[in-house]
């Protein structure tokens, strides 16, 4: 497949009324004389007393007496218990009703989020490419939790006219390219999740697996490659090519990006600035050399305004990814890589720029993209972010308006997750933010988590609003909480798609090497995949909850990076840490103990 190089209301329903008899201490039912009046009947089945009726006062407001004469015992014996028979099925089915588990019941977070994030951060384990580094001696890491996979592009970047060291970094989705924007995306959301919840990692024993994960993905954009389509049908590629990534045998071409593809500047720039705060602890010399790199290329990004631009629009940068992850603008990305910057730095000019920009970012802002923060819009994020420096390092004058302003866009954005006047739902309650675009989890997933990331900053400021409801839910749906009962994270609990749209795990791993047309029979078949691709997040259901399980419905089956990037945020921000989960028991919460590090972010700010 080819490549390409880059930059080094709550409505209240009427509820209708019953009117029911109480019990008396000696359990026997006594009428209601409010709504009815009470019938007595006598079927004369026991001997008649000497005392007439009349000469005994009634003690219902009414009394009738009813004659009935049997003349077929036989017949009554056989009516009474068909009448017996009845209430006993009637009976029956109430009590049936009542414990069956009712559809788009909104459950509590009963799940086990520690094993869905294990396997959720696994799935980038079995998207690596190749990346010589001393630790892992030039090929596939021999640690790996992921065991149908090898060595593989490790001459990406070599055998073109444009030499360079290109292995490394991840592959996609279920195909075999490697795209530079998706990839930046992916690794900021992750280094996010890090410096706000590294003790809740740390907690599960993560921390060092996701550090990984970022660690080879900030390595490999420290170079940058993308990767090709080549879809015109013959020529051998990484879409038309149904086959492992360690079976490559076609040329990956590399394509060339300068300074005018800036919102791919600005999403490198963000997440190098974003992994250089995981590291600064750890590594601080390579995190220095991750904010150095940041800074260069925003400085090359933004000296020239009027020479700037989507990468996707020139044809020998973007042009293999238009039909993937086409860019709708690059104001939002250049106001993100400065706001990530600025953390990154502390230097007060990259804020200054990101807050000069955010208006005309928010002008730019196409309709589809308004309220959603994915890979291809970062102003939802931005403005959690800038709101989370005005809660708790405020710096005033003269920002007061710029982060006010965002404090009050953040508020509307969370008012949109529950509002149906904003977004619409599926019948099982899942929030459809792009209903023409398909593939909903891996936007409700970015909701989710901004919307516990938010709650959590209102905890720590002890006020209330937050919309922990709505991200419990969302991930509890796609944990297996739908109408589909299916868990839409491959291998986690008993029901799960098994045709994933990916060709690694789709492929026997038996040592043979499969060629492009051997592999057609792989995609083709209606088996399960041979290799469970565990932890991997696929597209999830339609509008009205219908999923289907089949290879070839990529928009139903597919994972990428960027949705399981999504997926791990949503699970740390819900996963409680262990005391909290006790003093919720003993009824001594603390919101302040919350797994979140307030002011780490803070750290390089003067």
């Amino acid at each position: 497949m080819p490549s390409s190089l880059g930059y080094q209301s709550t409505a209240t329903d009427q509820e209708s009324v019953m009117f029911v008899h109480t019990v008396s201490e000696a359990r026997r039912m006594l009428p209601s004389a409010s709504r009815w009046n009470s019938i007595e009947i006598d079927f004369n089945l026991v001997p008649q007393s000497g005392i007439a009726y009349d000469s005994l006062p009634s003690s219902y407001s009414k009394s009738y007496d009813y004659d009935i004469v049997i003349r077929d015992r036989k017949i009554f014996k056989r009516c009474l218990y068909i009448s017996a028979s009845i209430v006993s099925l009637i009976v029956a089915l109430i009590l049936l009703l009542r414990f069956l588990p009712h559809k788009h019941h909104h459950h509590g977070p009963s799940k086990n989020l520690t094993l869905a994030l294990n396997q959720a951060l696994t799935f980038f384990d079995a998207q690596k490419c190749n990346l010589p580094s001393p630790l892992y001696t030039g090929t596939y890491p021999k640690n790996s939790p992921v065991k149908f996979r090898g060595d593989s592009g490790l001459q990406d970047g070599n055998l073109t006219s444009n030499h360079a060291n290109l292995v490394g970094g991840f592959y996609d989705s279920g195909n075999n390219m490697k795209f530079s924007f998706s990839t930046a995306y992916t690794m900021t959301l992750l280094s996010w999740t890090v410096i706000e919840y590294h003790q809740k990692y740390a907690d599960i024993s993560e921390l060092d697996h996701v550090k990984d994960i970022i660690k080879w993905g900030s390595d490999y954009l420290l170079k940058v490659f993308i990767g090709s389509a080549n879809s015109d049908g013959t020529t051998p590629s990484d879409i038309n090519c149904w086959e492992r990534p360690e079976d490559m045998d076609y040329q990956r071409p590399v394509s060339i990006c300068d300074s005018t593809a800036t919102d791919l500047a600005g999403e490198i720039v963000a997440a190098l600035s974003a992994a250089s705060l995981v590291f600064k602890d750890d590594d601080s010399v390579y995190s220095g050399e991750l904010v150095k790199a940041a800074g260069e290329l925003f400085e090359s990004a933004t000296k020239d305004p009027n020479n700037q631009g989507t990468y996707t629009r020139v044809e020998t940068c973007g042009g293999e990814s238009r039909d993937f992850y086409n860019s709708s603008g690059y104001k939002d990305e250049l106001v993100w890589g400065g706001t990530w910057l600025f953390f990154a730095t502390g230097d007060i000019s990259y804020l200054q720029y990101a807050t000069d920009k955010f208006q005309a970012a928010v002008d730019d802002e196409t309709s589809s993209d308004k309220w959603i923060f994915d890979w291809n819009n970062k102003l939802t994020a931005n403005m959690v972010l800038l709101t989370r420096l005005q809660f708790f390092h405020d710096l005033g004058y003269p920002y007061e308006a710029s982060l006010k302003a965002s404090s009050n866009m953040t508020g509307s954005l969370m008012c949109s997750y529950v509002s149906r006047r904003v977004f619409s739902m599926t019948p099982g309650g899942l929030v459809i933010q792009r209903p023409d675009y398909g593939a909903p989890l891996q936007f409700a997933a970015t909701a989710s988590f901004l919307s516990k990331l938010y709650g959590d900053y209102l905890d720590l400021l002890r006020s209330s609003g937050g919309s922990g409801s709505t991200c419990e839910f969302t991930v509890n749906y796609i944990l297996g909480d739908n109408p589909m009962n299916m868990s839409y994270i491959v291998g986690f609990g008993d029901k799960f798609p098994s045709q994933v749209h990916h060709r690694s795990a789709s492929i026997l791993w038996d040592g043979q090497h499969y060629s492009c047309k051997d592999g057609y029979k792989w995609r083709d078949s209606k088996d399960p995949n041979p290799n469970v691709l565990l932890g991997a997040m696929v597209g999830g259901p339609d509008q009205f909850d219908k999923f289907i399980d089949e290879r070839d419905k990529q928009e139903f089956t597919e994972p990428r990076l960027t949705s399981n990037a999504g997926l791990v945020a949503a699970l740390i921000a819900l996963h409680d840490p262990p005391h909290t989960k006790k003093s919720k028991k003993r009824g001594n919460y603390d919101p302040t103990k919350l797994g979140i590090d307030q002011m780490g972010i803070f750290d390089k700010i003067r």
